[in-house]
């Protein structure tokens, strides 16, 4: 898993080459609680820095997702419609939510390492 980079705000994102899946991390389903809803974007949508990308709604609250970097939608976790607990059973694997092809492949490099994310998510 060592791919796999992590955002302060609770994002991961698992590079495969130039392919990037994006998620959630356990501790931020384990905040939400129950999800009931997931919004994604569309597929070729071009994604800016900081712009809100994905909406979870939960039980307990709702709640964004943003990216650090600018990106294109190359597929989204359709799975989530149906049944969006996926995030709640399985956030590090089949509750994924996007996979994207970064702008700038290098902007991975910004993100947090998992020891980095342990330390600074308690």
């Amino acid at each position: 898993m060592s791919n796999i980079k992590y955002t302060e705000s609770h994002e991961w994102f698992s590079a495969e080459g130039d392919v990037v899946t994006v998620g959630i991390t356990d501790f931020a389903q384990s905040q939400l609680g129950d999800v009931v809803f997931v919004e994604l974007p569309e597929v070729n949508a071009e994604l800016s820095a900081g712009e809100e990308v994905a909406v979870i709604e939960s039980v307990k609250a709702a709640g964004d997702i943003s990216l650090p970097f600018d990106a294109t939608v190359l597929e989204v976790n359709g799975a989530l419609e149906e049944d969006p607990e996926l995030v709640n059973r399985d956030p590090m694997g089949e509750g994924w939510f996007m996979r994207i092809r970064l702008a700038d492949p290098a902007a991975l490099d910004k993100l947090l390492s998992a020891d980095d994310y342990a330390a600074q998510a308690g």
